[in-house]
């Protein structure tokens, strides 16, 4: 197996976290064929992606709410927020579903996008701005999840051992500090998406999913656009007095293929698709072709 089959079957196999990091680094990929200036060394955004600070602006491309956290605007501006990401969407999946945590970062994104829009010109009056990125939606997943379960140790490298809700806390403590220096607009959408995950993580507990707003959208999409298929009816005749035939052994086997399938969904879901064995990979790849 060749290392696109490799990407391919950790695309397959893994939860939404790792689908957001491949969906992001899909469109960095596209972004930098069609808006990198080379001779400038920047990304240059046009307004129907990037979301503008003018709010008339934004109101007649209301796409941009959806379109600016997909992309960033340079490498470590991308590799910062995956590494978060990553770290956050596991942590978050201990607790919660996958279709939480789409939700969660759709939803999030949006709303950091609105706060952008409605409070940048109240904190620079009389300049604008646009932002892309998605540290907005990943503070939230991140936050959401400290706001749940606060005292999980984590150990960091060089700093040792410290509690989950101290982690979160330092990192809205800079956004804060920076928020009148530089990147005034990227720091407000931090700092929304993280009360955005803090206010999911309150209503989920008093019985409200804010998640099931984009499943509820997401099936409406998927049930519109599907083809129906027909039903046609089948006559079945069975025979009681036939002997057992090789179908039989075939159903055995089939049985102790899932069951192989389902051990080694386990083992990833218990230790990531990191810690399968090459023949384990192998057996995935060839029973997702079947």
């Amino acid at each position: 197996m060749n290392l696109l089959d490799d990407l391919k079957l950790q695309y397959k196999m893994g939860g939404f976290e790792q689908k957001l990091i491949y969906w992001n680094c899909g469109v960095f990929l596209l972004s930098i064929l069609f808006f990198y200036q080379f001779r400038l060394g920047f990304f240059d955004f046009p307004n129907w992606i990037a979301l503008s600070s003018n709010g008339m602006e934004a109101l007649y491309k209301p796409w941009t709410f959806l379109t600016y956290f997909f992309f960033h605007a340079g490498f470590f501006h991308l590799l910062f927020n995956m590494i978060v990401l990553n770290f956050a969407g596991r942590i978050f999946l201990t607790f919660f579903t996958q279709k939480q945590l789409l939700g969660l970062y759709l939803l999030s994104g949006i709303f950091a996008g609105l706060a952008f829009t409605l409070i940048y010109n109240l904190l620079s009056p009389g300049s604008s701005s646009a932002i892309v990125g998605a540290s907005g939606a990943i503070m939230a997943i991140l936050v959401a999840t400290a706001t749940y379960s606060p005292f999980m140790n984590l150990r960091l490298l060089l700093i040792g051992n410290v509690k989950l809700w101290q982690f979160t806390f330092v990192i809205l403590l800079l956004d804060l500090i920076q928020i009148f220096t530089e990147n005034t607009g990227g720091h407000i959408a931090h700092l929304a998406g993280a009360f955005f995950g803090f206010l999911y993580i309150k209503l989920l507990q008093n019985g409200t999913d804010l998640s099931k707003i984009v499943s509820f959208v997401l099936d409406g999409v998927s049930n519109v656009t599907a083809p129906k298929k027909a039903t046609p009816f089948k006559k079945v005749h069975r025979n009681y007095n036939s002997k057992p035939t090789g179908k039989v052994s075939k159903i055995v086997t089939k049985d102790k293929t899932q069951q192989q399938i389902d051990e080694i969904l386990d083992k990833i879901s218990k230790s990531g698709y990191d810690s399968l064995t090459k023949e384990e990979k192998e057996f995935l790849f060839k029973a997702g072709k079947q």
